[in-house]
């Protein structure tokens, strides 16, 4: 397809970027190939990002955001105490099969409110993500205080606060250093893989192996039965492994995008899945006391089984300074994700203020003022929890709820269309008839994880311990519904309109 014909079946607003005075080098940097074009042209929509990554910077950056053997972790203080060891792996296999089949499928075909729906679940979804990541990355700071310091006792409220500053540092670095961040990327991905050979060989040799007892024993923590308690348990696996999908916000800055971001997905999934496995192994055959793990002083599990491993004080700091490194170069990633993420549905007229939300200033290609809200609804996640006992965890459970909600919304739209026999857009990735299989056994999987992500962590909670994500979730629906009805109704459109007519033509 030529550049004219491009050009005549888009929309008015559509063709205003590539009438630049610049020669063509430009336009083929800022709008891709032959195939990026189409994919425009079938979306109705104009290109305004640059197209930065290729196929190994984009999987880097879906790697280094999706942190699977970091979260293994960082969220063993989730699964550890709901099912125990033998918890923690099995439902961690169970959840890489079926996040497996959640991440063949991304967002496509939705009919107009269900797309206003996963719009918004997204972006929930994934400024929860960046508001817990965030957290997390505080946490670290914390710990690091504690192991020099044993005396320094953690504060909810300077969680938040460190939460803040390291939301700065990654807004500050998709604003000033953007340009940079593919190349990054390749550099954060060798510390990621260095600093997973770093930890599980620490542990494989200096840390007390368990015995295969630790594959087979179960806790309740009070539930009545053990899969009860893996079930509630299962939040911490699914943190660890969702968010595979995080490349396809940025489909726009990538190159060749209909060929190269399937692709990357899977990439993306299978590393993370296995060194997220061979994580989970490795700290449960390495965790020795599960109470002494779970009640560190430090509020990290891991960070007390390298301290028990070592026997060393600094290199347990040492290690764990990695660990914040990466969790940083995480909030990076997911910062420029839930950007685009608000930038794409308020291009579609989705949330309020949409024009300004969707502005992107000729020159910076960034949506600068989707970041600016990205950075403020991060802010306002972290004050909300502030005395919680639980705060972490409600970050997880949002996360969560909000992204595996899209997830079952999608596949369910294309199962039924499927069934129904009716055609998809052309594409460059496709699973043929194993497509049916793979969209029941998602769904199924989707349908049980969802519920038992509003359990608190233990029965009859207090209100210190109670998972109040279901509240905030809550209101969130509320609010976009009665915004729809109220106004987004008459004004947002969605990409539907424009993939329809264009699978018609």
């Amino acid at each position: 397809m030529t550049r004219s014909k491009i050009q005549d079946r888009l929309p008015p607003s559509a063709i205003e970027v590539h009438e630049t005075s610049d020669a063509d080098a430009d336009y083929n940097e800022k709008s891709g190939d032959e195939y990026d074009q189409r994919g425009m042209v079938r979306m109705g929509k104009r290109q305004e990002l640059r197209r930065e990554f290729q196929f190994f910077s984009i999987f880097g950056f879906a790697v280094i955001l999706g942190c699977s053997w970091e979260y293994v972790f960082i969220n063993g203080v989730l699964s550890l105490p709901n099912g125990g060891t033998a918890g923690s792996v099995w439902m961690f296999l169970i959840t890489c099969f079926g996040m497996f089949f959640v991440v063949l499928f991304a967002p496509a075909n939705l009919q107009k409110f269900l797309s206003y729906t996963v719009g918004y679940l997204c972006v929930l979804g994934w400024h929860a993500s960046l508001a817990g990541t965030c957290y997390a990355a505080g946490q670290q700071v914390q710990a690091i205080i504690v192991l020099a310091n044993p005396q320094f006792a953690i504060q909810t409220w300077e969680t938040a606060l460190l939460a803040m500053a390291v939301v700065v540092v990654a807004v500050g670095f998709n604003t000033v250093l953007y340009r940079k961040l593919p190349i990054v990327e390749g550099i954060v991905m060798i510390v990621h893989v260095f600093g997973f050979f770093a930890f599980v060989i620490v542990l494989w040799v200096m840390a007390p192996r368990g015995d295969s007892s630790v594959l087979t024993t179960f806790t309740t923590n009070g539930w009545s039965s053990a899969g009860v308690a893996c079930l509630v348990g299962i939040s911490a696996p699914i943190g660890d492994l969702i968010g595979a999908d995080s490349s396809v916000h940025l489909s726009e800055e990538l190159k060749n995008a209909a060929w190269i971001l399937p692709r990357a997905m899977v990439a993306t999934a299978v590393m993370n899945y296995l060194l997220g496995f061979i994580t989970i192994i490795t700290l449960v055959f390495c965790l020795g006391d599960l109470d002494n793990a779970i009640n560190s002083a430090t509020g990290q599990p891991y960070v007390q089984v390298l301290l028990n491993a070592t026997q060393s004080t600094g290199a347990t700091i040492a290690l764990t300074v990695v660990m914040l490194i990466l969790l940083i170069s995480c909030a990076v990633n997911t910062a420029t994700t839930s950007s685009r993420q608000l930038w794409s549905f308020a291009r579609d007229g989705g949330p309020p203020f949409s024009a300004w939300l969707s502005r992107v200033r000729p020159g910076w290609d960034i949506p600068m003022n989707a970041m600016t809200v990205s950075l403020g609804v991060t802010a306002i996640l972290s004050c909300i929890v502030i005395g919680s006992a639980t705060a972490y965890g409600v970050f997880v459970t949002l996360v969560n709820s909000g992204l595996l909600s899209s997830y079952a919304i999608c596949i369910g739209c294309i199962l039924l269309k499927r069934i129904r026999g009716e055609p998809f857009p052309p594409s460059q990735f496709s699973l043929g008839g194993a497509g049916n299989i793979v969209n029941v056994i998602a769904l199924a999987f989707l349908s049980v994880a969802w519920v038992f992500q509003f359990f608190p962590s233990a029965p009859d909670p207090t209100g210190n311990s109670m998972n109040w994500s279901i509240l905030i979730f809550g209101a969130v629906i509320i609010f976009f519904t009665v915004h729809y009805a109220v106004n987004a109704r008459h004004r947002y459109t969605g990409p539907v309109v424009h993939v329809t007519r264009h699978t018609a033509e």
